[in-house]
């Protein structure tokens, strides 16, 4: 039984947890009565990159709970971090107050985009920070004399979160569909999926060439265009060129709209570099940040734009002051636990660390790749992905479901989006971590498809 550090250990007592949280949770992105045949884990307490069950079997988490957690369970410096903060203050509000995590956190971001980005506006979870980044950028507009700039761009196949605002600028049909009638229509323009084969020219160029056909209809119209940069992660870890950033910038430069990167999952080194979008030697209007930003320890999600748009706001008119605001804005515990994340950014030297691992990895990761099954077997930074080809729709419709059961029985935690299956673990895997994750991969996919 793994040891506790002397707690009175909840795995000699067995509440059965999974029966009521099925009666009393409703759990996220969860068709509930699937867990009639798939049951819940009952989580006791995490280690590094491992979950332990309340039987002290472990799963290695290799989708960082959701893409969040960057340096592993219960860190101790971070915890230690917490544990100060708490002592000193654990909220207030931001509205005519401040303190000292939030303006220390908005300075070093601001810094790590030269300060071409040196505004943060505050909220609590991903989805809540587009939905900041979309009012405002119509409310720049209209306070610079052009309300008619009201509508937005989206590519094919983007997720960007499901409050109304940001399902309204997702293209996933699982997502969308039910709401269709309280959304607002978005442009849906070519992803630059680099899966994808156009008849002419390349696919970032083709990409491209639609944003622009559209931008010379509707520019007057458009208020911002939204993207995931290098990776849109939950149409299943479509990877493109940074290229069509660098691309997409001239063109919002030239027609006047505004370029929102949503780098809630890609940002905070998941593709090598800490932003995406440096990867492209371009700044867009408005950068959004939430998932690692708080290293997985808190809800915490921020919007980061130009001098120039919070200029537009600046007023002795209330009405033309951005009056968004949510209850735990710049909550000081968050703020205090991405303060201790960005450190160990610096103190360990970890994108460059990251290089490394990644390439340990993807070597670890050949048999994978070489499987008769598997296509487009790809990488960008510290994110991996393949798809798995199937012959028989009601297989493939049954596959990420098996894979995720099988994996559980590997002691992994591995959730594929449909028939992608994706990697995308904690920064701190050690080398023994590294080859029981690759050689768990393959042995799960070996007995799903046999």
């Amino acid at each position: 039984m793994p040891d506790n550090g002397g707690l009175v250990s909840s795995e000699t007592f067995q509440p059965d947890w999974v029966q009521r949280s099925l009666q009393s949770v409703w759990h996220p992105c969860t068709q509930m009565q699937h867990h009639e045949d798939i049951p819940l884990v009952s989580l006791a307490r995490g280690q590094g990159a491992w979950l332990f069950d309340h039987e002290g079997r472990r799963l290695l988490d290799a989708v960082s709970s959701w893409w969040v957690n960057l340096f592993g369970h219960a860190n101790p410096r971070i915890n230690q971090a917490l544990k100060q903060q708490l002592d000193q203050l654990e909220h207030a509000m931001l509205a005519g107050f401040t303190h000292e995590p939030v303006v220390l956190l908005s300075e070093r971001l601001g810094a790590l985009t030269g300060n071409h980005l040196g505004h943060c506006f505050y909220a609590s979870d991903g989805a809540s920070a587009v939905e900041i980044a979309l009012k405002m950028s119509f409310h720049f507009w209209r306070n610079s004399g052009q309300p008619e700039k009201r509508e937005f761009v989206c590519l094919r196949g983007s997720y960007h979160g499901e409050t109304l605002g940001a399902l309204a600028v997702t293209d996933v049909a699982l997502f969308r569909d039910a709401y269709g009638p309280l959304l607002g229509q978005a442009h849906v323009v070519m992803s630059p999926d680099a899966r994808q084969i156009v008849s002419e020219g390349n696919v970032v160029q083709a990409a491209l060439n639609e944003v622009e056909a559209l931008f010379q209809q509707r520019a007057d119209r458009i208020a911002s265009i939204i993207v995931e940069p290098l990776v849109q992660c939950a149409t299943g870890m479509a990877m493109y060129e940074a290229s069509y950033l660098a691309g997409l910038r001239k063109l919002c430069d030239r027609y006047h709209v505004h370029l929102i990167a949503d780098e809630i999952a890609v940002g905070c080194g998941r593709t090598g570099t800490f932003f995406a979008c440096e990867q492209a030697e371009i700044w867009p209007d408005y950068i959004c940040l939430s998932k690692g930003i708080s290293g997985g320890y808190l809800p915490l999600s921020l919007v980061m734009t130009t001098n120039e748009i919070y200029s537009a706001f600046y007023s002795d008119e209330l009405t033309r002051g951005f009056l968004h605001s949510h209850s735990y804005t710049g909550n000081p515990l968050a703020c205090r636990a991405a303060l201790a994340t960005l450190d160990i950014f610096e103190q360990d030297n970890v994108l460059q660390g990251n290089l490394v691992k990644a390439d340990q990895l993807s070597q670890a990761l050949a048999p994978v790749k070489a499987h008769p099954r598997v296509k487009h077997f790809r990488r960008q930074g510290m994110i991996w992905a393949f798809d798995v080809e199937f012959d028989d729709p009601v297989a493939a419709s049954q596959f990420s479901r098996q894979f995720f059961s099988a994996a559980l029985l590997n002691g992994l935690l591995i959730r594929p989006i449909g028939t992608t299956v994706y990697l995308m673990p904690p920064y701190i895997l050690s080398d023994t971590e590294i080859a029981f994750l690759a050689n768990g991969v393959h042995a799960v996919l070996h007995q799903v498809l046999s």
